[in-house]
């Protein structure tokens, strides 16, 4: 899944949990990227750690929704803003929910293709 412009990430990150490829929710992230992740708001960096500070989340089997509500593109980087929500099952079988505002900072790459360098999924 290759991201065509920046807004485009959104639905691709969508489209990962629906298909359930953690492989190419990763793939949207640049090799670098830095991470904030939910709910305890957890600072990573790097494909690997957000690999595994994602896992989890996958392992909810979630229904995720994002939606794009803000763009602000340059030559080579933007600045989206998206309302998201999350709802899977624990193991337990308890009900998880999470929901928020994303602000999420993509790059252009040689190709023409977008990945996420920050993304904070826990925006106030």
């Amino acid at each position: 899944m290759t991201a065509r412009a920046p807004e485009e990430i959104h639905a691709l990150l969508e489209a990962a949990f629906k298909a359930r490829d953690l492989d190419a929710y990763i793939d949207l992230y640049d090799e670098d990227a830095a991470l904030i992740v939910p709910p305890e708001g957890e600072r990573v960096s790097g494909k690997e750690a957000i690999r595994a500070s994602v896992e989890a989340t996958f392992a909810l089997e979630p229904d995720f929704r994002s939606e794009v509500v803000e763009k602000l593109e340059g030559a080579s980087i933007a600045l989206t803003h998206a309302r998201w929500s999350l709802a899977g099952t624990g193991e337990d079988g308890s009900p998880v929910e999470m929901s928020g505002r994303a602000t999420m900072v993509s790059r252009r790459q040689p190709n023409g293709s977008w990945r996420i360098v920050l993304d904070n999924p826990m925006t106030p």
